[in-house]
């Protein structure tokens, strides 16, 4: 029969071939039917009419009958909206039949096959987890500010201005975190945190130097969480234990601390992931044992200035009073670390499953949970506690006097020595008011020890990792060695112990209110550099800048750059001009050595984008003798046969005007 009508009609299929499923769509002449045929035309049984105008099926048994029945093929009527037993459509062309196993990895090189997912899983978002990311982001945060500094940073700057300093961090790293979101979106990540989020997106000049200054920073972080665990342990035990002196104490501790810690790290992080829910809800727990116990005071911690709840202490410490040449700006540097964190997880974007959901989400999430509990607590704490108190029961007032000022007055105790002689207790003075107030302190003790260990831990991981992808694109060949990674991890072990030397020395500084100012320097100028990286993509309008992320602005990253680079000069002018110095030498260095390195950078895009809008400019420009440039079509052929003619034009080309060599290829037809 002849296989060039356009509708057929539909025949029972008998064949045992046929009965597997395997038919092959063609067309057939209706006359070549049989009109007559009651046979059912479907799986069903029922029969197809005439006028569906459907596809028609021929079987692959009767495909090859030459006889029998009349001669009669057995065909079965598709409509366009089937597409039945379609592995054998490719007996009806000459095209191959596409594969799937030339689109996916029929043999993954590391771990389990690779399996293609469906549209479903790739538009199914919710599902996803986070990989952890979001509760190591809240743990950095949660660090060593939390329960040792909070009360000092409300102490001095009042209640008011502590809720600024928390607004102005939270600001920042808010349009960081939308900025990171973007960057992070808009590509595959591997590791090395904000080096690699800058590097891929503004070029190896810049990612190159903010790589150094990145991986220091969490370097010295590790020196200040330690600090603040060493100070803690200090205080424990100052009444039972002193073995020389406080400073020296802590850098007793100190190096202890960091050598278990290093231990750690090199003998594998495994478990370290699963540590961090054990670690978040110890210290969920604290933070739920310190704001019951603000609502217990008892007699014995009065006389430590803690009061409960008084509407007179709120008064009071509202307002500032900055002591020991404490200023606003020198508060909110001490303060700002603890905000620093949200970059803890991008800092582990090659361990992520899913970095480009995860980092995002993560990031956010955990700003807006962590600046409410911050806030939260310097209300609570500036609510219930003086500034200074002697912690001496007989300071109690037992006949009424006639000129209280003071809160402490109005409740009963006279703490006016503490204006002349220094106190031991207070929001000020005491920085374990946390403690002291908290239902069960030992519980405080151990949100201390959760923190500032996991937050230690955590920087003592991120910045080898973050150096080892530096060292390994080779942009500083000095520092190649520390490429090198060790067991199936990968571990950089020499960045380890890189880290370790330059924590310790920090470590032996022992004061925290010092080391802390350093990180936020560091950290505001690698905040800078990311908005900065936004502003910059979106400004050049490449055709690779498509972030999934939409939530962020270019105009407000670029606020928020301009926002790290003057809160950098206003916390420490000296120590920002010396950042941005270091940034410019390594910046001119990388650009002069060239790396052989091509990650299509923005700084790529946007000297395109220059020299096509300048060119198109040049359309509108009307000439004028005293911008005169010559340009000249030298027919010269291929440019090294004809020197002297190169050399004539060039004559009065020289570096100022234009020529462009042709050359006619004859090519015979």
């Amino acid at each position: 029969p002849s296989l060039r009508g356009t509708s057929g009609i539909a025949v029972a299929l008998k064949n045992s071939e046929e009965a597997k499923g395997r038919f092959r769509v063609n067309f057939v002449d209706p006359s070549a039917g049989d009109d007559n045929s009651d046979e059912p035309g479907g799986p069903e049984g029922c029969s197809v009419s005439f006028q569906n105008g459907g596809d028609t099926v021929l079987s692959e048994g009767s495909l090859h009958s030459g006889g029998g029945s009349g001669g009669h093929h057995h065909y079965y009527n598709d409509t366009h909206t089937n597409t039945y037993y379609l592995r054998t459509f490719g007996h009806n062309t000459i095209d191959a039949v596409p594969r799937i196993d030339y689109y996916r990895h029929t043999a993954a090189g590391l771990g389990e096959k690779l399996i293609r997912p469906s549209l479903a899983e790739l538009h199914d978002e919710l599902d996803k987890v986070s990989d952890g990311e979001q509760v190591r982001c809240m743990l950095n945060i949660w660090g060593v500010m939390l329960f040792i500094r909070l009360s000092w940073i409300v102490g001095n700057a009042g209640i008011g201005l502590a809720l600024l300093v928390i607004a102005m961090a939270t600001v920042v790293t808010t349009i960081t975190g939308l900025s990171t979101s973007a960057i992070a979106t808009n590509g595959f990540v591997r590791g090395g945190g904000a080096y690699y989020l800058i590097s891929r997106s503004l070029g190896p000049e810049f990612g190159g130097a903010i790589g150094l200054i990145f991986a220091f920073a969490n370097a010295v972080a590790v020196a200040m969480y330690v600090v603040g665990f060493a100070e803690t342990v200090v205080d424990l035990l100052k009444y039972e234990l002193l073995m020389l002196d406080p400073s020296n104490d802590i850098r007793i501790i100190g190096t202890i601390t960091i050598v278990v810690l290093l231990g750690i790290s090199l003998a594998g992080m495994e478990w370290e992931a699963k540590a961090q829910i054990v670690l978040l809800v110890i210290l969920l727990v604290a933070i739920v044992d310190f704001i019951i116990g603000t609502f217990i005071p008892f007699e014995n911690k009065k006389p430590q200035g803690f009061f409960g709840y008084k509407a007179e202490i709120f008064s009071e410490n509202f307002g500032p009073d900055f002591r020991d040449d404490t200023t606003f700006f020198s508060v909110f540097a001490i303060f700002f670390p603890a905000a620093t964190g949200i970059l803890a997880g991008a800092n582990i974007s090659g361990d992520l499953a899913d970095p480009q959901s995860a980092i995002p989400k993560g990031t956010l999430l955990a700003i807006l949970i962590t600046t409410v509990v911050y806030m939260g607590l310097a209300v609570s704490v500036g609510s219930c506690v003086v500034r200074d108190a002697t912690g001496k029961l007989n300071d109690t007032i037992v006949n009424e006097l006639t000129n209280c000022t003071s809160a402490a007055c109005r409740l009963n105790f006279d703490f006016s020595s503490c204006e002349t002689t220094k106190c031991s207790y207070g929001l000020i003075q005491d920085f374990q008011v946390m403690s002291m107030v908290s239902g069960f302190a030992p519980l405080i003790t151990a949100g201390i020890f959760s923190a500032t260990l996991s937050s230690a831990l955590a920087s003592l991981v991120s910045a080898p990792k973050i150096f080892q992808a530096l060292c390994k694109d080779n942009i500083y060949p000095g520092f190649l060695v520390f490429a090198k990674g060790y067991g199936k991890n990968n571990e950089p072990l020499r960045g380890y112990l890189l880290t370790f030397l330059i924590a310790l020395g920090f470590i032996l500084i022992a004061e925290l209110n010092v080391i802390a100012p350093i990180i936020s320097n560091f950290f505001l100028a690698s905040y800078a550099l990311i908005n900065f990286s936004v502003f910059h993509a979106s400004l050049a309008k490449s055709p690779g800048w498509r972030p999934a992320f939409k939530y962020y602005n270019m105009w407000i990253s670029l606020i928020g750059a301009i926002l790290c680079c003057i809160v950098m000069f206003i916390i420490n002018w000296k120590a920002a001009l010396l950042t941005y110095v270091i940034i410019l030498g390594l910046y001119i260095y990388v650009t002069y050595k060239k790396p052989d390195v091509n990650w299509g950078s923005s700084t790529q895009a946007l000297t395109y984008l220059s020299a096509l809008q300048h060119a198109v400019r040049l359309t509108g420009v009307e000439d004028h003798v005293k911008n005169f440039r010559p340009q000249c079509l030298v027919m010269s052929g291929a440019p090294n046969s004809r020197p002297a003619l190169l050399h004539l034009v060039h004559a009065f080309t020289k570096n100022v005007g234009l020529m462009i060599c042709g050359h006619v290829h004859r090519v015979s037809l």
